[in-house]
């Protein structure tokens, strides 16, 4: 492990000052919760008598108190083929618990919907406050107060920031996150992008996207593009909440069930009773938030990362913001080229070397922590290491120290990129993200006149009809989290690309989230202040002239906005249960402070 790299250093020491008063009164609130709750022996026998009245084979053990008691909280469902295998998990675990003489209990679950299935539907406006509503129920499942420690069953993208938050607020216990690993590759992305653009244009029919999205989608686990639900898993092991290598591991293997058994046992051996304790809270510091940030820059991860990680350190009294993403990716180059960044999926980052090659390079760079307390022993090195099974025995062996395959995974001495092309861009239309990973350098400026939107249907409607077949720069606002739950945009990425490839300057410009602007065009995303309550956006004009650059980091709209009235969003939303959510958007913050109503009010 190398010298830290001195932005690496600079940047978190700035977030250590900052975050000094809310991470001292986390940190005080965590150790008086594991007194007031050192056991479940803190029960009355009445409650204890209840939480156990269910427990079968394992009530005579849980009433003794001898063996940890272990919180399951699952994220299983049908609808996600990531969280699917999850079904069968609990049965498993509370066996492995008995093999050291403790026990496990579902403790609760969580929502976790798929943005595959909801994409561009009405469900996606619930799509970012299925986040508070998932550390809500975290909470609510973790209340009990019966438990020694957290296993954590959730691989998606709400999914893992919301037990991630949830759980931190019982930071007294160890935590350690299951999941189930990648399906089996399928078509290939670049293929499946190709259909749905012709389908954008009218030359391929709906029975052709549909064969295309099936051969994609097709089986149990993750899907293995590399957005947010990978970048989960990526960031849980820079954070030392995983097994190490436990992330891309594929499930309904022998090495799968080898590693969810290890997560069990070292459970038992982290928490409070045992000798090693190792509580949540003290796992994820500083250095870990960081350590995630610089991983999603070095592997070119999810966007929505820019809200979820401010969330995610929020519940642990850190604060970070864009201006830090911003300088620690001017520092960590981009070493793995996963699609959207590139035409391999997870499967093939994962046997080119995947993560336990990234975190070697990273701290043999200097370019992360690696004096960091994680769940495994040994820190932040252990996860620069690969599971395999020796016989029937899960073991660990040093990660390849050359790339299986270059075009996927190279080393920092020699990266796809000198940065992490994340990048904050901010100007008279407020602060923005931009990512460079798979965005080519003559488009890092374009200037153009906008065509305002206040849906993404209308934009399609526009393209349909030609009228933006131009250098144009889309602006699609009240699509913040305030306004209608800030979802993904995702329908633009067709025809936006379409007008590309056809030579036009395009760009788009958005309070709203879409992750795909990790692919060719150009995007300002999760635009702060958003545009319902008179940000600017809220001001802008069809012609008006909008200058985006990442290279001077600026979003300028070369237009006088100071005596214009701000532009007012269409009727609240009703139906597919939105209005139950006219809470969560009242009192959301921005996207830069996490999008969250629940933290805000919290005073997080």
């Amino acid at each position: 492990m190398s010298k830290l790299h001195p932005a690496i250093g600079r940047v978190t020491a700035r977030i250590i000052e900052r975050s000094k008063d809310s991470r001292r009164r986390y940190l005080e609130l965590m150790d008086a919760e594991a007194e007031k709750f050192p056991n479940r022996g803190a029960l009355s026998c009445s409650n204890l008598a209840h939480g156990f009245a269910a427990a079968l084979d394992d009530k005579a053990a849980i009433k003794s108190g001898r063996g940890a008691n272990l919180a399951i909280v699952t994220a299983y469902n049908d609808m996600l083929s990531a969280h699917q295998p999850y079904g069968r998990y609990p049965e498993a675990m509370k066996l492995y618990a008995r093999e050291i003489g403790a026990t496990a209990q579902v403790a609760g679950g969580v929502p976790a919907m798929c943005d595959g299935v909801t994409q561009g539907q009405l469900g996606m406006e619930l799509s970012l406050f299925s986040r508070d509503v998932i550390a809500l129920s975290t909470g609510i499942a973790l209340s009990h107060a019966m438990f020694d420690g957290m296993a954590l069953l959730g691989i998606c993208d709400k999914i893992v920031p919301g037990l991630v938050i949830g759980a931190l607020r019982f930071g007294h216990l160890p935590a350690i996150f299951v999941p189930s690993g990648p399906m089996p590759s399928g078509l290939a992305n670049k293929e499946k992008q190709k259909v749905r653009q012709l389908y954008a244009e009218g030359k391929a029919t709906r029975a052709d996207l549909l064969e295309s999205e099936s051969a994609s989608y097709h089986s149990p686990g993750t899907c293995t593009f590399y957005g947010t639900a990978n970048s989960n898993q990526m960031m849980l092991e820079l954070m030392g909440l995983h097994i190490p290598g436990a992330s891309f591991v594929p499930p309904g293997t022998p090495l799968r069930s080898a590693l969810t058994r290890k997560a069990v046992h070292r459970l038992t051996e982290i928490g409070r009773e045992g000798d090693d304790y190792r509580p949540m809270g003290r796992v994820v510091d500083e250095k870990a938030i960081v350590n995630a940030a610089v991983g999603l820059l070095a592997t070119g991860g999810s966007t929505n990362h820019a809200i979820h990680i401010p969330a995610m350190a929020r519940a642990a009294g850190i604060r970070i913001d864009w201006q830090d993403l911003d300088e620690l990716s001017a520092a960590v180059p981009l070493i793995a080229r996963v699609y959207p960044n590139g035409g391999a999926d997870v499967n093939h980052f994962h046997a080119a070397g995947g993560m336990g090659y990234v975190i070697r390079e990273l701290l043999d760079a200097g370019l992360a922590h690696g004096d960091v307390l994680t769940v495994a022993e040994g820190g932040m090195a252990a996860y620069a290491d690969e599971p395999y099974l020796e016989g029937d025995t899960l073991a660990f062996r040093p990660a390849p120290k050359i790339s299986g395959d270059d075009t996927i995974l190279s080393p920092v001495a020699a990266p796809f990129h000198p940065d992490g092309g994340m990048r904050l861009v901010q100007g008279n239309l407020g602060r923005a993200t931009f990512k460079t990973s798979a965005v080519e350098p003559d488009r890092y400026t374009i200037e153009a006149p906008a065509r305002v939107f206040d849906s993404q249907e209308a934009v399609q409607t526009a393209f349909k009809a030609g009228e933006l077949d131009r250098d144009v720069i889309v602006v699609v606002r009240f699509q913040g989290p305030r306004a209608n739950g800030m979802p993904e945009l995702h329908k633009l990425t067709p025809p936006l690309g379409v007008l590309q490839d056809k030579g036009f300057k395009v760009a788009l410009v958005t309070d709203g989230r879409m992750s795909g602007a990790s692919g060719k065009v150009p995007a300002a995303i999760h635009v702060t202040p958003e545009a319902l309550g008179g940000g600017p956006l809220s001001q802008v004009q069809d012609g008006d002239v909008i200058r985006l650059c990442a290279d001077t980091g600026s979003l300028e709209v070369l237009a006088d906005l100071s005596t214009r009235t701000p532009a007012k969003p269409g009727e609240a939303m009703q139906g597919m249960g939105r209005e139950l959510f006219a809470m969560l958007r009242a009192h959301a913050d921005g996207a830069e402070q996490g999008g969250s109503a629940m933290l805000a009010e919290a005073g997080l």
